[in-house]
């Protein structure tokens, strides 16, 4: 069955990258109407020009700016927040001021966001975590620490928010530009590693995500879940 939104009105906080570019173009071909939100509004200006949705700044780490950015907006009916900067590293080698940039970033900025969203009656939250919440690496123990608050936080908001559905989606290893800053050599290297061990035998793509957040969003019988889009990787 299609999904038709017939003009709702769709938030994606971190519209520029991979996975928020992905979902702000899967609810605009739903019928959404999108307002693509980044740190700058020129980072996203180039992905609401081609949805035909409007740019706007939102600086997930600045609460009195998101509380301004809701005031002055009517409410959403789907909000998806994307936007998070985090530095891989052991617990033991990971600078302390980096680990807490990193809570400050993926879970705190999500925590603003949900904490400020005006949204309609029935509509959603969505939040990104990653496949590190259910199967660790040694080498990313905070990103797991950090994947797995932000799930459990999208479960108790779900309760405290209701009738409004929060969810939370957990991707794998995603092709997104985040990997460009990578060697080709060692990108090619992780690529091929992932699809040999998949069970899927191929790479996430930020549209396989797009149609995870797209699902939650519009399912009104989904709410406090967290959806694994990771090809297997969880149980690879």
């Amino acid at each position: 069955m299609s999904i038709d939104l017939n003009g709702q009105r769709v938030l994606v906080v971190g519209a520029a990258g991979g996975i928020g570019r992905a979902a702000a173009e899967a609810f605009s071909q739903a019928g959404g109407v999108v307002t693509a939100a980044g740190r700058t509004e020129a980072s996203v200006e180039t992905v609401a020009q081609s949805i035909g949705g409007e740019a706007a700044q939102l600086d997930f780490l600045d609460n009195n700016a998101i509380e301004l950015f809701f005031a002055d907006r009517p409410f959403f009916d789907h909000v998806v927040v994307t936007a998070a900067s985090t530095l891989a590293g052991s617990v033991a080698n990971l600078p302390l001021d980096d680990a807490k940039a990193a809570m400050e970033s993926k879970f705190w900025g999500a925590y603003r966001i949900a904490r400020a969203a005006k949204v309609n009656e029935g509509g959603s939250i969505t939040f990104i975590s990653g496949v590190l919440s259910q199967r660790p690496s040694a080498t990313s123990v905070l990103q797991g620490a950090i994947n797995a608050a932000l799930e459990a936080l999208g479960r108790g908001l779900a309760l405290e928010r209701a009738p409004i559905r929060v969810n939370t989606v957990s991707p794998g290893l995603i092709d997104t530009p985040l990997h460009d800053r990578m060697s080709v050599e060692a990108r090619r290297a992780l690529y091929e590693r992932m699809r040999s061990t998949l069970p899927v035998g191929r790479m996430g793509q930020p549209e396989d995500v797009a149609q995870a957040i797209l699902f939650v969003a519009t399912n009104l019988f989904a709410t406090g879940s967290t959806v694994s889009v990771d090809g297997g990787g969880r149980i690879a």
